[in-house]
């Protein structure tokens, strides 16, 4: 203990609280097992067809996931999931309440079992090697407790990519190899995996009150396991994010999410302040900027909209996140 620790220690409460997350985090995380238990989690909603897709291209991983949980809302969004799709792999499908927070917990709450949870968007599309590099990472050191991979496209930011485009993309040969592994702020939640024991440990769960597309919701989630452990991003773990715009929360409800979202998080504390007063600032500049030139595939008047409801609620004194089931 002396040799982590030092002999000149603080008596404060925030030092003690330092070291003994140091000694859970010694406690908790170890070397993973040789064939670690990998499950990969997919909460869906509205995208059955693309949702068939990578299932499909799940079944090519040169490392296959022990199991595929789906956690979905309505029977339409399975449609034409069958074990058929993943010969050799169980396939679970669990029905839970809309929101990604909430279908991602069901999902946790059904793995915890496991070693490794990887999150995939229903709409990310891994190399046929993610799974592969996602564990080497996990196994480059034993105090990473999450990491997310490398985007290669990202159709968030544009009209969203079609699946054939994506399939094209990744089944190019590589022209280089990266595998280096940094630490990173948070992981971007259309791709991010975690060990287990440090959930089970700490009972960290996705917050329900960010509803819906629960904007920042991989921010609060990666943030709130970084004190047991490093957060990194591993370059060798590729993929494609299509960006599709099914599905997705209305410009309006996105647009309060934008704002209040952030600030509850900061006051949460798995936030910092001004963090949040930059992110807030900068999507409501943008929004009002590019609403009087709006891409087509972006609803900017609704997401000004709801920025200005949100700010009005901040400006009361109202943090509630799911205040967008309101409007």
């Amino acid at each position: 203990m002396v040799l982590l620790f030092g002999s000149n220690v603080s008596g404060t409460a925030e030092e003690c609280l330092r070291r003994q997350v140091i000694v859970e985090r010694m406690q908790i995380m170890t070397d993973l097992p040789v064939e670690p238990k990998v499950i990969v989690g997919l909460a869906s909603s509205g995208r059955a067809p693309v949702l068939v897709a990578l299932i499909e291209e799940l079944n090519r991983q040169s490392v296959r996931p022990d199991a595929i949980v789906i956690c979905y809302k309505n029977p339409a969004d399975i449609e034409g999931i069958t074990d058929e799709l993943v010969p050799g792999c169980d396939l679970v499908l669990l029905q839970g309440s809309r929101g990604l927070p909430a279908q991602r917990n069901v999902i946790l709450d059904h793995a915890l079992d496991a070693d490794i949870m990887l999150f995939l968007d229903d709409d990310f599309f891994p190399q046929q090697d993610y799974i592969a590099n996602m564990l080497a990472v996990f196994r480059s050191d034993s105090r990473i407790a999450g990491m997310t991979g490398k985007v290669l496209e990202d159709g968030a930011v544009g009209p969203g990519l079609p699946v054939d485009h994506a399939l094209a993309e990744l089944a190019k040969p590589l022209t280089q190899r990266d595998d280096m592994i940094v630490d990173v702020f948070n992981t971007y939640g259309c791709n991010m995996a975690f060990r287990l024991d440090v959930i089970r440990h700490t009972g960290v769960r996705f917050d329900e009150r960010l509803p819906l597309y629960a904007w920042y919701e991989d921010i609060d989630f990666s943030r709130r396991i970084l004190p047991y452990g490093r957060i990194v991003r591993g370059n060798g773990a590729k993929g494609i994010h299509l960006g599709s715009k099914k599905g997705k929360t209305s410009g309006v409800r996105l647009g309060y999410s934008q704002i209040v979202n952030p600030l509850y998080l900061a006051r949460k504390g798995s936030y910092l302040w001004g963090h949040a007063f930059r992110s807030a600032g900068r999507h409501t500049l943008i929004n009002v900027a590019k609403s009087f030139r709006p891409e087509p595939w972006v609803d900017r008047k609704g997401r000004t909209k709801g920025n200005w409801l949100a700010w009005r609620d901040v400006l009361r004194g109202r943090l509630r996140p799911e205040h967008i089931l309101n409007l």
